[in-house]
């Protein structure tokens, strides 16, 4: 199982996110707190993921910008659904639960895996998948699960300030 860490945890900087398998640091994030991108280092290989126009992407840190080694897409916002291009493997990632957050990986017919998180006050993202897949995927489906998650809080702080402001008007 991969997880996010806590910033600055497991001998990483102050403003690296560690990717922890069994609590040993397999990857490092340098996420944005607006933007949705992150700088990794996996392995001896960094990358790069972003948002370009209306999809997620992943390439080398060398590639050009507007290329892009992974891929994700949202196809429904309702059912909090997406489809991936992982260098040509495809993986669509479709909600288990609204109340827990989880999702389940899928290419084809095959289960790949599933997200969860932490637990606690402060939920961080996980994601089980098989050893066989590459760790490059694996890291970026779990950041994937960290931008959703993301977008989901943000949706939910909207609804409340919203749900307040017509209250206050009121």
């Amino acid at each position: 199982m991969l997880e996010v860490g806590k910033r600055g945890s497991a001998g990483v900087g102050k403003d690296v996110v560690p990717v922890l398998r069994d609590g040993v640091v397999v990857a490092q994030l340098r996420t944005s707190g607006w933007k949705e991108s992150a700088a990794a280092v996996v392995g001896e290989r960094e990358w790069v993921f972003a948002k370009q126009k209306r999809e997620l992407t992943g390439r080398w840190a060398l590639d050009p910008e507007s290329s892009a080694r992974l891929r994700a897409r949202q196809v429904s916002m309702w059912k909090g659904t997406w489809e991936a291009d992982l260098e040509g493997v495809p993986v669509s990632v479709a909600k288990l639960s609204v109340w827990k957050g989880t999702h389940r990986f899928t290419s084809g017919d095959r289960v790949l895996g599933e997200s969860g998180s932490t637990g606690g006050w402060s939920p961080r993202p996980t994601v089980r998948l098989p050893d066989s897949m590459p760790l490059e995927h694996q890291v970026f489906l779990l950041w994937l699960m960290l931008v959703i998650g993301r977008r989901n809080d943000s949706a939910a702080t909207g609804a409340i300030v919203a749900g307040g402001a017509a209250a206050a008007g009121s």
